[in-house]
Order: C-alpha cells, then structure tokens, then sequence
C-alpha cells in the first residue's frame, strides 16, 4: 500500500471471517496498524498467545477477562475489561481471554498482525 493512497470503507463492506464457531473478525489495515472488530459468543475463548504486535483493546458491548502474563511469575494478573473500557497490551505480554457475554471488541495493532492477514494465527486451530 502507498503511504499516500487514502482507504475509506464501510464496516458493512468489510468482509467479516468465521476464526472459529463463535468468533468472527473484521480487518482494515493500513502499513503501519490493524484496526479489528472482534465479535465473540458469550464464553468463547482466545486461547493463550503472545506476539510481537502492541495491542489496544476497547470493548465497545460485553465484557472480557483477560489472562495476563503466565500464572506464577510476576506481572500476571487477571483483569475484566468491560464495554466503554480500553487496555493496552505491549508488545509479547502472553495473554488469554473469554467473552463473559456477548462482546464486541475493537482491537488496534502496530504493526499489523501478519498471522491474521496469512492465516497462520495457528493458536486459534490448536484448542
């Protein structure tokens, strides 16, 4: 992508992917950050992962537990991130989250998240 080509779309346009039975995301993506909208079913699960990616998460409905860090270590916590809440996660925190209803979630990435783009987001297959 040009740094000087300008992306305009409507959510409704964008292409919504099934990543499991009960989660499904939209991606728009620019060079440089991911903007996503994360749709998951009361009790789904983002199984434990970590990346290279800074994360924003800003849950717009419903509400998220978060897994953060591993269990035993300093650092870990366990947090619920409820809608109209926003958390940053930096770059390879390894965290774990479940929708405790409903939720849709709108996450923010720099850089992109390449493992979604290719498909090779391998965590979500391996539960």
């Amino acid at each position: 992508m040009s740094d000087s080509l300008v992306t305009h779309m409507k959510w409704d346009d964008v292409e919504r992917e099934s990543v499991t039975h009960d989660i499904a995301r939209q991606l728009f993506t620019g060079k440089r950050m991911m903007l996503a909208q994360v749709f998951l079913d009361k009790g789904a699960i983002v199984p434990k992962h970590s990346h290279d990616n800074e994360q924003l998460t800003w849950v717009v409905e419903g509400a998220l537990k978060f897994w953060l860090g591993n269990e035993g270590e300093p650092g870990y916590e366990e947090r619920i991130v409820s809608a109209g809440e926003v958390m940053y996660i930096p770059s390879n925190v390894p965290h774990k989250a479940e929708a405790l209803e409903d939720t849709l979630d709108v996450d923010v990435f720099s850089p992109p998240r390449q493992d979604w783009l290719d498909g090779t987001d391998s965590y979500f297959k391996d539960r």
